[in-house]
């Protein structure tokens, strides 16, 4: 396990860097000049040029970006190009926005998409089965702007119970986990389902049956856990895209965060904000791959570390 853990730190701090590195090549050629963003549309081009010799953005790309990895490697993430604030101070206040709202998506996605797929395959070839078959592939195939829009339609403005916009209370983050998770939540209840009505008819499952084990006990005691591993690993990549997901919810519902700072960073085309959020979003990212794997190994041993 010790060399496992080895090998996969190993490899995060390559994705990592590859996922800087890709970010880095994609706003450097971006169209836009961030010194006259910065500088405004009525500057002189004196007060650009001094702006851009200032923000280093006249400098050719490999020398801005081995300045950028040198910097990286000593822990520092630069300044803002339009705030002028350092980077990781504008992060750490953002961040715990954005994982709180993916920690309580992950939490809703893994126990609706778990307790639905359970339900729908101990009901498969019913009318329950088909109805969360079909509700499943109805939230897959919704765009998750358009589902935080019906949301706000009707919770907010309809019914008014929960406020459409903004942090803080638990009420703000009601609709947004909701939105995130519950279409994480569609392909988890797939999987989950699939795996289930496989695993019941593996020959374990029919010699307990013959033992007299009652059906309860089969599927909660040996069946779930045997379908849950690869739900597990599914739910690491889950992860990720939910993370991805928060620009587009954050910004429906006009929340603060890692992913509506980094739409306006590319937006501004400020290079070391959105450097700093996607070199965030990796690690997060990765350290929940990893843990995933972990944690898929305590539930199924049979799996070589």
């Amino acid at each position: 396990m010790i060399v496992y853990l080895l090998q996969r730190l190993l490899s995060v701090a390559v994705v990592v860097y590859g996922a800087v590195t890709l970010i880095f090549l994609i706003l450097f050629w971006l169209p836009g000049d961030p010194a006259e963003l910065v500088a405004g549309p009525d500057a002189d081009p004196a007060t650009v040029a001094a702006i851009r010799d200032r923000l280093g953005a006249d400098k050719p790309f490999i020398e801005q970006y081995i300045g950028y990895v040198v910097r990286l490697a000593h822990a520092d993430l630069g300044v803002s190009f339009t705030t002028g604030e350092p980077v990781s101070k504008r992060l750490a206040e953002q961040a715990p926005a954005t994982f709180e709202l993916t920690l309580a998506a992950g939490a809703l996605a893994l126990a609706s998409g778990i307790g639905l797929g359970v339900v729908s395959a101990v009901n498969a070839g019913r009318w329950g089965d088909y109805a969360i078959r079909s509700s499943l592939l109805l939230f897959a195939s919704m765009p998750p702007f358009w589902l935080g829009v019906l949301l706000i339609l009707l919770f907010s403005v309809t019914l008014r119970w929960l406020p459409a916009v903004g942090n803080g209370a638990a009420a703000q983050l009601l609709m947004p986990a909701f939105c995130l998770g519950l279409i994480a939540a569609c392909p988890l209840a797939r999987l989950v389902r699939a795996n289930v009505l496989e695993t019941l008819h593996e020959p374990f499952v029919v010699a307990l049956r013959g033992k007299g084990l009652g059906e309860r006990a089969v599927l909660y005691r040996h069946v779930l856990r045997n379908a849950l591993a690869p739900a597990v690993t599914v739910f690491g990549v889950l992860t990720g895209e939910m993370l991805s997901g928060a620009v587009v919810v954050e910004t429906v519902f006009a929340r603060q965060g890692l992913g509506r700072l980094l739409a306006e960073a590319v937006g501004g085309k400020d290079i070391p904000m959105a450097l700093g959020a996607t070199l965030l979003a990796a690690v997060v990212f990765c350290i929940v791959n990893l843990l995933t794997d972990v944690v898929h190994r305590i539930i199924d041993p049979r799996i070589e570390s």
